[in-house]
């Protein structure tokens, strides 16, 4: 029996190392709803956005160095989907304090 729901997924000090946001299980699909970025340290920051395919070594640039601002916020609501195995993945360019909070709905085939 299929299923939808609504979730969030959070991370707190996004830094320079790669960090799974997100991980889609076997039989779900994931459709990203918003995803929102907050530089809490006061210093400007740039940051990848990207999908692991199938969790794999391939990566799929949605944004590259994209600028985020002292103490701003960015936020991309452009909707896309995730497959069961795809990762949403980030980082930031450096070491960094970057908040990432991102809303979805998730999926059972």
């Amino acid at each position: 029996m299929a299923s939808e729901l609504l979730k969030v997924a959070f991370k707190s000090a996004l830094t320079d190392s790669e960090h799974d946001l997100i991980t889609v299980a076997s039989g779900k699909t994931a459709t990203i709803l918003s995803i929102t970025f907050c530089e809490t340290a006061g210093v400007a920051e740039t940051f990848d956005l990207y999908i692991r395919d199938d969790a794999g070594s391939d990566d799929y640039e949605i944004y590259s160095d994209q600028a985020l601002a002292a103490n701003a916020t960015f936020e991309h609501t452009s909707k896309f989907v995730l497959e069961a195995g795809d990762a949403l993945a980030a980082k930031t360019a450096s070491s960094a304090n970057v908040d990432v909070v991102v809303s979805y709905l998730l999926q059972t085939l």
